[in-house]
């Protein structure tokens, strides 16, 4: 199905997001106007930067005098086309691919759902959303777009990846937050399965560089509540060995451990004003969006008195 946006984003998933919007909680850089604070203030159709052109752009704002100089293409981008721009970092490392019997789908796939459903949820705001893949290294990127054909180019990228490698540590998050981009909201996508100190450390940079933060943990339910009851094969997805167990002997310290790192995250998230949320992949996608954005447009409310 390649970059068919019908594979990640259901006509279910449309419908429950498709009232809801996602306004930014503090400022952005940008001439905003409606949704949005800009900490700028009369502009209209300002040149605001270069950025690599992608298929699809409309080539009467290729700029051939940095051609000329370079022999690469870029666009021209404007303020009015950068409104609010958000990107998503979607984990694609070996870890993603599980799915247990009580899950609708792996966690890649329900990842992948929930930046779909963002992006089209972005694009009908006529906001900019860009994607990263990440692993032990980054695997493909978008830059920010409001074209209505950045839906289909996210999915195909989404698509054409290779859920294989092992996870990506924290100078994924920094090098990204080191990036020259507008201030703006970064998603990470992820079921969290490395080191989190690191990770938490990573995040506290994208937020010292302005960026509003939300983490969406994706998890399956058996790993969560350790429903195995028989000597298992446990296979590790990430260059770990097998292991052969009575699952009831581990139970418990498992439980622990695993109540241990989803409290330390949530917690390290809550300290840094980041959005945390947990997402377990036995309810729909739609659901966990929907719900996430009407907690926090109800949030918005109270704030604003």
């Amino acid at each position: 199905m390649g970059g068919d946006p019908g594979r990640y984003l259901s006509d279910e998933v449309r419908a429950r997001i498709a009232r809801l919007d996602l306004a930014a909680q503090g400022l952005v850089e940008g001439p905003l106007t409606g949704l949005h604070k800009s900490p700028y203030q009369g502009f209209s159709v300002e040149f605001a930067q270069h950025r690599e052109y992608t298929w699809g752009d409309e080539l009467k704002h290729l700029d051939w005098k940095v051609f000329a100089r370079t022999d690469r293409y870029y666009v021209k981008q404007y303020e009015e086309e950068t409104n609010l721009q958000a990107h998503v970092l979607l984990d694609a490392s070996e870890s993603m691919a599980y799915q247990g019997s009580r899950a609708l789908c792996g966690k890649y796939e329900y990842a992948a759902t929930l930046t779909a459903g963002l992006c089209f949820l972005f694009l009908r705001q006529q906001d900019a959303l860009g994607l990263s893949l990440f692993a032990e290294e980054e695997e493909g990127s978008l830059p920010p777009s409001a074209h209505p054909a950045q839906l289909r180019r996210v999915c195909e990228l989404m698509a054409g990846a290779e859920v294989r490698a092992e996870s990506g540590h924290a100078p994924i998050f920094a090098r990204f937050a080191e990036r020259p981009l507008r201030r703006g909201i970064v998603f990470v996508i992820s079921d969290l399965l490395f080191p989190s100190e690191g990770f938490l450390a990573g995040l506290r940079r994208l937020r010292t560089c302005g960026h509003e933060v939300v983490v969406y943990h994706v998890l399956d339910p058996d790993e969560v509540d350790f429903p195995f009851d028989e000597a298992t094969l446990f296979e590790g997805l990430e260059a770990g060995p097998e292991l052969l167990t009575d699952p009831r002997a581990l139970r418990d310290a498992y439980l622990a451990r695993m109540r241990a790192f989803q409290e330390q995250l949530e917690e390290g998230c809550r300290g840094m004003r980041v959005d945390y949320v947990y997402a377990a992949t036995n309810l729909s996608p739609g659901v966990a969006l929907a719900r996430y954005l009407t907690q926090r447009k109800r949030r918005g409310r109270r704030a604003r008195g």
